[in-house]
């Protein structure tokens, strides 16, 4: 090729890259020098929030694995506060005690609007008492990667916490100080923000492996002192029981797994929140080892008594979309076969797969449930929210059996009632319901009546279980609603499934 035919060549316009590659290097200045190291690194979270292009009525999201230990949520909203920011949507996987101080920034207007999975303390006593303009949406742990799918919720920046990441922004929950375990919810929130900014206490060496949130997910990093206490997390709806009632509710509740005709080689389990729920796994060792039955895997928020189980070799398989404790942070750090999940993999019913629908036996806590064994696990008996829809619904619709379990009377309070306060799970999807003063079969699974029947386990109908708690609290007094709505409950596939409205004063 000659001179002539070199320029022209040049001039050529599939070959205009050619051109612009002369001027890469400036349009990318940190591949030249050390920077291009430190690119994603920022001096502070003011810095990345600049960055990030926030603007007044965003949508900010966070994630709850800390639980009531959760340092990141008021760090971060205080500085938007501070920063002028108004009008914006915080949309965390949940929401717990710890974050009443969210009450003033609702009152001055930065948040407006909330979507979560649940609420406790003070902040869900005074967005019960009418503290929003827009009523709260409440969503269930898979519903909510449903309304991202759907294009409902748009995650416009992700603050995310966690123990420690690299410089890069590889980060997982299973090293450094506050180590918390599985990063289940924020790994929904790393794949679908459009900005994703980790706030970490530790900056570890390259590459931090494994990778729960990836590099190429992640746009900015604030080393700050503190993002969560891991002691905290199991306290609350996460705590290990030591009440007499609730072992009892948990013996139960094991001896209708035993009998449930899903007890054998290669079933799977999953426990939920609540002392007697996460208690039951106590129970089932002995069973299953008389039976020389191994659980092909546990499901969910993940306990140390399930890590025991799992060690022992009676639990094949560990997938852990949250970790209830210290146990079963060290034991995902330490076991491949203990496998971390995003909530998306877990429960979100628009997924390609989610690893509910491979549930067998699933154990639930509850707040009230009705004679059409409906179930409430959002509010209280006086009507004030004080709990969360977390993972209920998904799971209880997804198994093969889904077992209820709650005292008969709580406080004087009858837990079986002739209507829920707060619909959050439909009785179609509810099995059995397993108290301390006996067990009911829903009508729609007979075949499970028969075996809990022929098994000679204390089986009532649910509506002597009503009976027997009202003689002895007697009939409660309806709570009294104003007509304002402070709470939209969403079902799994993000419809409308009930209100929550104002208490009346």
């Amino acid at each position: 090729m000659n001179d002539n035919q070199r320029t022209v060549a040049l001039e050529d316009p599939c070959l205009e890259g050619i051109e612009r590659f002369r001027d890469y290097a400036t349009h990318t200045p940190y591949l030249k020098g050390p920077e291009k190291l430190t690119r994603k690194l920022v001096g502070s979270l003011e810095e990345a929030v600049r960055r990030s292009g926030l603007r007044d009525g965003q949508t900010i999201s966070f994630h709850h694995a800390f639980r009531e230990g959760d340092k990141t949520i008021n760090f971060v909203v205080d500085a938007l506060a501070r920063m002028g920011f108004k009008n914006l949507t915080l949309a965390s996987s949940s929401l717990a005690a710890c974050h009443a101080p969210l009450i003033d920034h609702i009152k001055a207007g930065v948040i407006s609007r909330i979507y979560t999975s649940g609420m406790r303390g003070q902040l869900a006593k005074a967005i019960s008492n009418g503290l929003m303009e827009h009523p709260i949406n409440v969503h269930s742990h898979g519903g909510r990667v449903h309304l991202i799918d759907s294009g409902e919720l748009t995650l416009d920046v992700a603050f995310l916490g966690v123990p420690a990441c690299d410089a890069f922004g590889n980060a997982n929950g299973q090293r450094g100080k506050a180590r918390c375990g599985s990063l289940g919810y924020a790994m929904v929130d790393a794949q679908f923000a459009r900005t994703v900014i980790l706030l970490t206490e530790e900056i570890v060496p390259f590459p931090n492996n494994p990778a729960s949130i990836s590099q190429d997910q992640v746009d900015w990093i604030v080393q700050v002192e503190e993002v969560g206490d891991p002691s905290k997390i199991s306290v609350g709806a996460a705590r290990v029981t030591k009440n007499p009632r609730e072992l009892l509710i948990a013996r139960l509740a094991a001896q209708v797994i035993e009998h449930s005709g899903y007890f054998k080689q290669g079933f799977s389990i999953q426990t939920g929140s609540g002392g007697s729920s996460t208690a039951t796994t106590r129970f089932l060792e002995k069973r299953m080892r008389q039976k020389e039955i191994k659980a092909a895997f546990a499901l969910g928020g993940i306990t140390g008594d399930i890590v025991d189980l799992f060690n022992k070799g009676l639990i094949e398989r560990v997938a852990d979309t949250q970790s209830f404790d210290a146990v079963a942070a060290e034991s995902l750090a330490a076991n491949p076969n203990h496998i971390e999940i995003s909530t998306n993999e877990y429960a979100n019913p628009s997924s390609k797969a989610a690893f509910c629908d491979q549930l067998d036996v699933v154990i639930l806590s509850a707040l009230e449930v009705d004679l059409n064994f409906n179930v409430n696990v959002l509010t209280g008996s006086d009507g004030v929210m004080m709990g969360a829809s977390g993972g209920h619904s998904d799971v209880a619709a997804a198994a093969n059996l889904s077992i209820v379990v709650g005292p008969l009377i709580r406080g004087r309070i009858p837990t079986v009632v002739k209507r829920v306060t707060t619909l959050v799970t439909p009785g179609a999807c509810v099995g059995v319901l397993v108290t301390d003063h006996g067990i009911a079969v829903n009508p729609n699974r007979p075949d499970v009546e028969e075996r809990l029947r022929a098994a000679n386990l204390p089986v009532m109908t649910i509506q002597e279980l009503y009976e027997r708690a009202v003689s002895i609290t007697g009939e409660p007094q309806p709570i009294e609603f104003l007509d304002r709505i402070v709470g939209i409950v969403r079902y799994r596939d993000g419809s409308v499934i009930d209100v929550v409205r104002q208490v009346k004063p």
